[in-house]
């Protein structure tokens, strides 16, 4: 995606969130663009990484882990890539982001229980190359993830 979305980039991606299985025609039909516009963007955004994965959010409560936590981690800086690719092997680590400053990591995990969070910490320690952790049990989510306000807000400015 160029740096700066145009107005049909976010009025594609608007109605693409709105309706992921929109087929191409639909889309076109839809914002009043031509089938082969709609369909160009799609695939640009496809190849640049502006779509990320068609993957349903589902609700880890849902599977029976209803913690979600945050763990902040320090790491040995030259053991960065292997630490992130040991955290990929336990299952529930949902997303891992690298931070600057004097955290290194901020995990984002799901457990079953106290006694369950307790083990994944644990689990995560136990990474060769972590040399401290904190974690921080999330009470009650304020703002869930979303995208569409961001969408809106590029699409009245353009």
């Amino acid at each position: 995606m160029p740096s700066q979305p145009d107005i049909i980039d976010a009025r594609l991606l608007l109605a693409l969130t709105e309706n992921p299985r929109a087929t191409t025609v639909a889309l076109a039909d839809q914002l009043g663009i031509s089938r082969n516009t709609a369909h160009s963007r799609q695939s640009r955004y496809e190849r640049d990484g502006t779509l990320d994965s068609f993957e349903r959010r589902i609700n880890p409560a849902a599977l029976g882990y209803p913690l979600t936590a945050f763990i902040t981690t320090q790491v040995t800086q030259r053991s960065l890539n292997d630490v992130a690719a040991a955290l990929t092997a336990i299952p529930e680590v949902l997303q891992v982001h690298g931070l600057s400053g004097a955290i290194d990591l901020l995990v984002h995990v799901v457990a079953t229980d106290a006694e369950d969070l307790y083990r994944i910490a644990a689990q995560i320690l136990a990474v060769p190359g972590v040399e401290r952790t904190s974690t921080a049990l999330v009470m009650r989510e304020l703002v869930g993830y979303r995208i569409t306000p961001l969408l809106d807000d590029i699409a009245r400015r353009r």
